[in-house]
């Protein structure tokens, strides 16, 4: 098997890329996934949450990570709080994923927050993916972001540079969505695929 982790910064379009890999035969998860899984209601990760955030952060008896982003996003200790509680449960989850897979599995991993993750995943490859930040808060605005939203997940994100530093590929998105399919196809077939086979 093969485990690749697949980040990128918000409005890189690492999703979109992780989509086109599942296209191709891998199998995706995504870690944004697995942290509100670990942290749903009735499990030990959503009553610290609440005991540690307070019922400000609740819309419906659930967690509402609208209401949480912003207390995280604008405060370190309280996001270096969060992360104590969300990532060791994170971590299990994925291992115990890792463990469920067939020997000629290709698993690609969408983590956004690698590159500051002090967690050791044991990942075979990393690619990132790269946009400028023009190019990325304009796909964010376009999502409905607020600007002041954006300038957070950016402050609190890693840099392009961080995330190149710790990539085996990147892949530069900033042009059509065929470009980047065809980046993700041949990224795919003449690296990944191989890499699964030890050729």
């Amino acid at each position: 098997m093969l485990v690749v982790a697949l980040t990128g910064g918000i409005g890189s379009g690492k999703s979109l890329a992780g989509d086109y890999f599942a296209d191709l035969g891998a199998r995706v998860i995504d870690f944004d996934q697995i942290a509100r899984d670990v942290v749903e209601r009735g499990s030990e990760g959503f009553d610290e949450i609440v005991q540690r955030f307070g019922d400000d952060i609740l819309s419906n008896g659930e967690i509402d990570r609208g209401k949480l982003a912003s207390v995280v996003f604008k405060d370190v200790s309280a996001r270096a709080d969060l992360e104590a509680i969300t990532h060791p449960r994170i971590q299990e989850a994925f291992h115990m994923l890792v463990a469920e897979l067939e020997h000629d599995q290709i698993l690609i991993a969408q983590i956004p927050l690698l590159a500051q993750s002090k967690h050791d995943y044991h990942f075979d490859l990393v690619v990132t993916v790269n946009a400028c930040e023009e190019i990325r808060r304009s796909r964010l605005l376009d999502r409905g972001m607020k600007e002041y939203q954006i300038t957070e997940r950016f402050a609190a994100q890693s840099t392009d540079a961080d995330r190149t530093a710790i990539a085996d590929f990147v892949i530069t998105n900033e042009g059509s969505t065929d470009q980047l399919l065809r980046q993700v196809e041949n990224l795919y077939e003449e690296r990944l695929y191989p890499a699964r086979m030890g050729i």
